[in-house]
């Protein structure tokens, strides 16, 4: 349970990781278990999911986290340079979401690029909810939100924001021009 909960909380490589480290354990210890008593099933199920599980470490604390260490430190680098700061697009979602008071609205679950120019289309926000549950999910076209390092800032107050309708489940739009559009303030 603790090894789901690692890997399922998604809070980085190396926790993932560590959760496939505590998977791998299990295995290994019920392939024990299945060979001291003989139970051919249980070894071969735990045999496989030892594989399964190896794989896993191997994925989330080698690659994945020299990808992650990567992008921390050409951010961090970057803050340091005459270079424009840089920060990872993976990096983006999580970061927080403040109006223009500085009250945070939420945070920011994703941002959509156009595959032609590269640029931030529009940003979703999560709003309310904790773990998922009674979130509210609004698109903030990228005309409409400032960009830093550690978070985005609103360009209009937080009862605009509010107004905006809530996006449903799977059905995202295309293009800031599909955007609804909240009250202006």
């Amino acid at each position: 349970m603790i090894a789901a909960m690692m890997t399922a909380a998604n809070l980085g490589a190396r926790v993932t990781g560590w959760g496939f480290v505590v998977f791998t354990a299990g295995s290994i210890a019920w392939s024990i278990v299945g060979i001291s008593l003989g139970q051919t099933n249980l070894v071969a199920t735990n045999g496989f999911l030892t594989l399964v599980n190896l794989v896993g470490v191997w994925r989330w604390l080698g690659r994945q986290r020299a990808y992650e260490d990567g992008g921390k430190s050409a951010t961090q680098a970057s803050r340091r340079s005459a270079y424009p700061t840089l920060f990872t697009a993976t990096g983006v979602a999580g970061l927080p979401v403040t109006a223009p008071n500085g009250d945070t609205v939420g945070k920011v679950v994703e941002a959509l690029v156009t595959c032609e120019s590269g640029k931030v289309s529009y940003v979703v926000i999560s709003a309310s909810g904790v773990g998922g549950i009674n979130e509210v999910l609004r698109a903030v076209a990228r005309d409409d939100i400032r960009f830093s390092c550690d978070g985005f800032t609103l360009k209009r107050d937080r009862a605009w924001f509010e107004a905006l309708p809530p996006l449903a489940d799977g059905d995202w739009p295309a293009a800031p021009a599909e955007l609804p559009k909240g009250d202006a303030a």
